[in-house]
């Protein structure tokens, strides 16, 4: 059944590549969706490192408070 699976998953992965490949119409809403995860992981990321000085200054004060 695992084997089945993934031959499954390994067809559906090479058609959607060749359909990809030949059309214009699923080959650009491929690379729009792309640009819209990559800006979301930069926009997650640029919160979590605005996120991180603050719990650094907070570590620091518990550190002087003991």
């Amino acid at each position: 059944m695992e084997k089945l699976f993934c031959l499954g998953v390994a067809l559906g992965m090479a058609a959607g590549a060749l359909i990809v490949a030949n059309s214009y119409k699923a080959r650009s809403l491929v690379k729009k969706s792309q640009q819209e995860v990559l800006k979301k992981v930069d926009e997650m990321m640029d919160e979590r490192l605005a996120a991180r000085p603050e719990e650094g200054a907070q570590a620091k004060k518990a550190a002087q408070a003991k």
